[in-house]
């Protein structure tokens, strides 16, 4: 699968964590653009169309679940993937994310990178 022309946008404040998800996700030939909170994200994602949109829940300014219902205004990112990747792992927060019709819901703690990578460019092809 050719992935170097396919984008995708990660917005977690924690740097540490975005810079852990953006290596991996380089290493899978793909491009990447990262931001710090909801708000830098939904700018970033009505701008530059990225081909997925890879979003924390639990975030400074703006959380997850307001960045996504504002993604999803737009035409454009009315049917954008976007993979919810929290530490989030109750239920109702799994319910709460699906009004969004995200492509994935999945908790940090419990998947390993590679598999994130994976279900990633599962997404994009």
């Amino acid at each position: 699968m050719n992935t170097s022309d396919k984008k995708v946008l990660l917005v977690e404040d924690d740097q540490s964590i975005r810079e852990l998800y953006a290596m991996a996700l380089i290493k899978a030939g793909l491009g990447i653009l990262m931001a710090q909170d909801g708000d830098q994200g939904v700018r970033l994602a009505l701008t530059h169309h990225p081909d997925l949109v890879l979003l924390d829940i639990d975030m400074p300014i703006m959380n997850g679940y307001e960045a996504a219902a504002a993604i999803r205004k737009d035409s454009w990112g009315a049917t954008v993937p976007i993979i919810f990747l929290t530490n989030r792992a109750d239920p109702r927060d799994k319910a709460h994310a699906s009004v969004q019709l995200p492509e994935r819901f999945i908790t940090k703690a419990e998947v390993p990178v590679r598999e994130v990578v994976d279900q990633v460019l599962k997404a994009v092809a």
